[in-house]
């Protein structure tokens, strides 16, 4: 056990749209991200999504409306639902999501990570 200082984590990130594993519990991963420019549209067909912002604004759109996430707010993504992360700037994420939880959900393109590093 140790305490996880996010601000050293994110220190280690040089690539936009790169999960990096911080911890598991529970059959989860905490993951840490940074984000800039716009996403792909996308679902997870089995696995629900946290998006919580630590730095930077980020909206996350849906079909039918926009969620506009600054600093110390989080959305939840329920499974099944389609969405688009954009960062008009760049922007730091923890991801909170079931282990194996592929970051572009149900499309392959050269955004997909499906080996994440630890950090």
């Amino acid at each position: 056990m140790e305490a996880v200082v996010l601000e050293e984590k994110f220190s280690l990130i040089h690539e936009h749209w790169s999960p990096h594993i911080v911890g598991s519990l529970n059959g989860q991963h905490v993951k840490l991200a940074k984000l800039k420019g716009e996403f792909v549209w996308h679902h997870h067909a089995e696995e629900d999504e946290l998006f919580l912002v630590i730095k930077g604004d980020l909206r996350i759109e849906f079909r039918d409306r926009v969620v506009h996430l600054s600093p110390g707010s989080f959305c939840i993504v329920p499974r099944g639902v389609e969405h688009k992360p954009v960062a008009d700037e760049e922007v730091e994420v923890l991801l909170f999501e079931p282990a194996g939880t592929l970051n572009t959900g149900n499309v392959r393109n050269e955004l997909t990570r499906s080996e994440l590093d630890a950090i």
